[in-house]
């Protein structure tokens, strides 16, 4: 049965939480193996990227596959062919794809007429890559998850909306500030409470910072939402992760983003450099969390 990684809850709990340990694994002896040896993956972006396509490719390499790396500007889909056409040509070239694009839709597409794992990269709907590595970050500073607080502090968007997957699986307690209209989705978000997750949503930041030991956040206007620049400025006025803000957080609380960051936005300079931020510990362990994602499908 062929593997995918779209979703977090893809994985259940159990392979969920094995991760996590596997990819610490990892990273403490600088893995390699010919697991993929012999095989070629497929990078399909159709956003931009520094940290995904670097550490895809990487770890890629650490497995011993080959990579091949395609935008629409390159190929067919520029030209309109339809993704389910594309989907059943790709996978008889190669053995895997890592797709970065928009509408998750276009994922749940290559994995029903394509024949070879998909992995999410990133779509408008999640990131479950980013939020895996996050988790990892989050466990080497706090082995024991139901001791943690997570406050995610800004727009309800794909990191938030994994975050929540992700608080399906792990005993964590997820606080969330959103302006109005700004909100995750809400399907999502009632699934994941009626399984148990400890999730709780509120329009203030400061209620949400409260006590927490992970402060998140992200850029208030993703790829794509451009257009909407001023107009989100001013609906999350109020949301930027300072020091003012970060006092409300518990002692020795830990500031964390995705990347890339608008300093003086969604956080500011200070908080960003601080001995709090470990934005680039999360960075780097993109590359050893998509390492143990992709050994988990192939072994």
């Amino acid at each position: 049965m062929t593997k995918h990684f779209t979703r977090i809850r893809d994985l259940g709990c159990e392979n969920a939480r094995r991760l996590i340990a596997r990819a610490k694994e990892m990273k403490d002896t600088n893995h390699r193996s010919d697991l993929m040896a012999g095989k070629s993956a497929i990078l399909l972006f159709e956003k931009a990227s520094t940290r995904t396509r670097v550490s895809f490719e990487t770890a890629l390499h650490h497995l011993g596959a080959k990579t091949i790396f395609m935008t629409p500007a390159e190929s067919q889909l520029g030209r309109s062919e339809p993704l389910r056409d594309t989907a059943r040509v790709l996978s008889r070239y190669n053995d895997c794809m890592i797709v970065r694009t928009f509408g998750q839709e276009k994922i749940d597409e290559l994995v029903r007429f394509g024949s070879i794992p998909v992995v999410n990269a990133l779509t408008d709907q999640g990131h479950p890559c980013q939020v895996m590595s996050d988790l990892l970050t989050m466990y080497e500073h706090t082995p024991d998850f139901s001791t943690i607080r997570v406050a995610w502090i800004g727009d309800g968007n794909n990191m938030a909306n994994s975050w929540i997957e992700a608080a399906m699986y792990f005993p964590f307690e997820l606080f969330m500030a959103f302006p109005e209209g700004y909100e995750p989705d809400r399907n999502l978000l009632g699934l994941a409470l009626q399984a148990g997750a400890k999730i709780f949503c509120t329009h203030d930041p400061k209620e949400a910072i409260e006590g927490a030991h992970y402060v998140n956040t992200d850029v208030w206007a993703s790829m794509g939402q451009e257009a909407e620049q001023a107009r989100r400025e001013k609906a999350f006025a109020g949301y930027m992760i300072d020091s003012n803000m970060m006092k409300y957080a518990a002692k020795g609380a830990k500031f964390m983003h995705c990347l890339p960051a608008h300093r003086g936005e969604e956080v500011s300079e200070e908080v960003f450099e601080s001995e709090a931020s470990i934005v680039f510990d999360q960075a780097e362990n993109r590359l050893h969390m998509q390492k143990a994602i992709l050994e988990w499908i192939f072994s």
